[in-house]
């Protein structure tokens, strides 16, 4: 299924010119000077996109980027972990403790089987060290830390690859104090790639997902639920308006409701697409309300929400002709931002290039960093290549490079504004070295701004 495979070619800025593109004004939107994922040495790539018209004949332009001169920060080995893997849509399994390590638990290995693993990283040694198992290995379930410091997991698919994959519905905490997990009450819906979110109050408002339809297919779940740690209890919540699963959702402290944006929707046997519907949860009337759409569907992307309270969407997965009748066979290199006092989305600078599956970290100084990734239309490798946004300013500008490409990998910031990357996927599809098996990283990297 689309959310367990994700695809790499490089579209950049540069390739969307034609006339028939309506971009947002240039005094709105500064534009840094385009740059390309890493796949190689050299400086410059022939850019190649197709365009048609209505009724009308492709066209094919080719045009020149050139890498920029300079890179900000650096990278560092961040360690070898335990074994290596990858975490999927939802991208929250790196958490970082109270105590100042980092938990990263669960996942999947190069042929999609779950993981019991859980491993602790010291930033001040660069070192891994196995910690507690989970009770169940389990991959595409969710993570949050809760008030108190521990960490809840949440359903996920178990065990080895299997079709259809089938949601479980089981939980478990992990206590840093002690080093393992127990069992907590099991949620109310089976299901994966799901969204889990603490609220103020430190109950987790979890929602949609994905579970299966029949033999042969699956579902995009509607609804939700909510964890009361205190209780250990989940309480069944009205559903959302759309089924959705591996989606973002993000707590919107202006206006104190937690926003889903897009996702993915189920459309027959093995066929999924992006969702570009969007809606809030109000954690005190427990309802859903529908608000506006992003203008362009997408999946495997990232929302971030920024320091005035805005949120940023990066990227995805997006196959199809667009409105402008642009064919868009790879991954994303739009942005949207979402004006939660409106509840509408305008244009916001692109990409540099199209990618999905990245992950990107905001720094304490509200200043975005967006890490590798890959392309929706071959998912064959993982970029090297790493941007950072200036909010503010609206201008995307390079940083340096992460040292091995990788897709799907666990990320966290650490002290000091440092940013942890771990695992991920290097190489998959046809650039795999075994066939139906995708090779994962077992290395990790600090990046200093």
């Amino acid at each position: 299924m689309m959310s367990d495979q994700p695809n790499a070619r490089p579209l950049r800025d540069a390739c969307r010119t034609g006339k028939d593109h309506v971009r947002p004004s240039p005094a709105d939107l500064p534009v840094a000077v385009p740059f390309r994922p890493k796949e190689d040495a050299s400086m410059t790539s022939s850019l190649r996109t197709a365009r048609r018209g209505p009724g009308g004949p492709v066209a094919l332009t080719d045009e020149t980027a050139a890498l920029p001169a300079a890179a900000a920060g650096s990278w560092a080995d961040g360690g070898t972990l335990p074994l290596a893997g990858f975490w999927g849509q939802p991208d929250t399994s790196a958490v970082l403790l109270n105590n100042g390590k980092v938990l990263l638990a669960g996942g999947e290995d190069g042929r999609r089987n779950a993981l019991n693993s859980a491993m602790l990283f010291d930033a001040g040694s660069s070192t891994w060290t196995p910690t507690g198992s989970l009770q169940t290995g389990r991959r595409l379930h969710a993570v949050a830390k809760l008030d108190d410091g521990r960490v809840l997991v949440s359903g996920g698919v178990a065990g080895a690859l299997a079709a259809p994959a089938t949601g479980i519905a089981t939980a478990e905490i992990y206590n840093p104090d002690t080093g393992t997990w127990s069992p907590a009450a099991p949620m109310r819906t089976a299901r994966f790639s799901h969204s889990a979110t603490v609220l103020p109050g430190g109950k987790v408002l979890v929602a949609g997902g994905c579970a299966v339809r029949s033999g042969d297919s699956h579902r995009a779940l509607r609804s939700a639920e909510i964890y009361d740690p205190a209780t250990d209890q989940w309480t069944e919540l009205a559903p959302m308006t759309d089924g959705r699963f591996g989606h973002p959702a993000v707590y919107l402290p202006t206006v104190k409701k937690v926003l889903v944006a897009g996702g993915v929707i189920t459309a027959g046997r093995g066929q999924y697409a992006a969702l570009g519907y969007c809606e809030l949860f109000d954690p005190v009337t427990g309802t859903w309300t529908p608000t506006g759409s992003l203008a362009a569907p997408r999946k495997a992307h990232q929302a971030t929400v920024l320091a005035d309270g805005t949120v940023l969407v990066t990227g995805g997965d997006i196959p199809g002709v667009l409105l402008d009748w642009t064919i868009q066979p790879y991954s994303q290199w739009t942005c949207e931002r979402f004006n939660p006092a409106t509840g509408t989305w305008s244009r916001d600078t692109d990409l540099p290039w199209g990618l999905s599956h990245h992950r990107v970290v905001k720094l304490s100084s509200g200043k975005l960093v967006v890490i590798g990734g890959t392309d929706d239309g071959t998912f064959d490798i993982g970029y090297q290549t790493v941007a950072a946004y200036d909010p503010a300013s609206k201008v995307w500008t390079p940083a340096a490079d992460l040292k091995t490409g990788r897709w799907a990998p666990a990320v966290a910031l650490l002290a000091g504004d440092k940013v942890l990357v771990a695992g991920g996927v290097t190489r998959s599809g046809s650039a795999a070295p075994v066939i139906g098996e995708s090779l994962c990283s077992e290395t990790a990297e600090v990046f200093t701004p």
